[in-house]
C-alpha cells in the first residue's frame, strides 16, 4: 500500500512573530523555516505502519520554492522512500494547495493521504478538508490514533466533547493531531545520507492548476496586552473589581 504525505516548509513554531506597524502585516522576512510539526507527526505514523508491514512505499510532497527541499531532506532522514517538490513562487492558499495535491494523488494513486491538521505558520486548517472534497473520498480530521484493516482505516479523532471513532473506506485523507504520536529522533548519519538522495521536481505550471488568491489579508494586529494580576483580600473586593470591569452589572 502506498502512502502520500503533504509536507509544508513553514515558519519555525518556536518563533514569536511580530506585526510591522508600517505595513500592518506579520514580518516573516528573517524567520527561520522548518518542517511543519504536524506533518512530521504524519510521517512518523506512516513509518510505523510500514514497520508493521502495512505500507510498502511512503512519498513526501512539498509545494513552494527550492528552500522547501530542506523539509523534504528532513523527511528522507526520517525514512520516507521518495520526495517530490512542486516548485512555485506563487502565494499559496489552501484551495490552490489542495488542487496541486489532487493532481499528485491522481498520478501516484496512494491508498492513504496524510496531512497535518494545520500549518503552524497560517493556522488555516483547511487543506485536508478541501483535498478530500476534491477527490471525493472519506476524511478523518484531528486523528489521535489510526488502524488499518481490510481496505479501511479506523480513525480516532479529537472533538470538542472528547473523542470520536470513525471508519473510512480507502482511499482516504487523514489529518494528524498532536496526540497521534511522538516523532522519532533523527541521527546525524541519516541527515547526511538524506543530502545525497534525489528529489523529483515539477513545476506547478505543468499541473495546470490556477493558484490565483481567493482572499486577501487586509491587516494583522498584535493581541491586546493582558492586565496585570490583582491580589484581593476577600470576595467583596473581587465583586467591586468585577463591577469596575463591567463583568457584573
Amino acid at each position: 500500500m502506498k502512502v502520500l504525505i503533504a509536507v509544508k516548509h513553514t515558519v519555525d513554531h518556536n518563533l514569536k512573530p511580530f506585526v510591522d506597524s508600517a505595513t500592518g502585516q506579520v514580518d516573516l522576512s528573517q524567520a527561520r523555516r522548518t518542517m511543519n510539526p504536524f506533518d512530521e507527526i504524519s510521517i512518523e505514523e506512516a513509518l510505523r505502519l510500514k514497520e508493521r508491514g502495512q505500507v510498502s512505499e511512503i512519498i513526501a510532497v512539498a509545494i513552494g520554492n527550492p528552500a522547501a527541499k530542506d523539509s523534504l531532506r528532513h523527511a528522507y532522514a526520517m525514512g520516507v522512500d521518495r520526495a517530490l517538490l512542486i516548485e512555485t513562487d506563487a502565494p499559496l492558499q489552501p484551495l490552490g494547495v489542495a488542487k496541486l495535491l489532487k493532481a499528485i494523488v491522481e498520478r501516484e494513486q496512494p491508498a492513504l493521504i496524510f496531512l497535518g491538521k494545520q500549518a503552524v505558520g497560517e493556522d488555516y486548517g483547511q487543506t485536508g478538508q478541501m483535498l478530500a472534497a476534491l477527490l471525493g473520498v472519506g476524511l478523518g480530521t484531528f486523528a489521535s490514533a489510526i488502524e488499518l484493516s481490510g481496505g479501511y482505516v479506523k480513525v480516532k479523532r479529537e472533538i470538542e466533547k472528547g473523542t470520536q471513532t470513525i471508519r473510512l473506506q480507502l482511499p482516504a485523507v487523514v489529518t494528524a493531531d498532536l496526540r497521534l504520536n511522538e516523532p522519532r529522533f533523527i541521527k546525524l548519519p541519516s541527515l547526511m545520507m538524506a543530502k545525497k538522495k534525489a528529489i523529483e521536481t515539477l513545476s506547478a505550471d505543468e499541473l495546470g492548476v490556477d493558484l490565483s488568491p481567493r482572499f486577501i489579508q487586509l491587516k494583522a494586529a498584535e493581541p491586546p496586552q493582558k492586565r496585570g494580576a490583582l491580589q484581593l483580600a476577600n470576595v467583596q473586593e473581587l465583586v467591586k473589581e468585577l463591577r469596575k470591569a463591567e463583568v457584573l452589572q
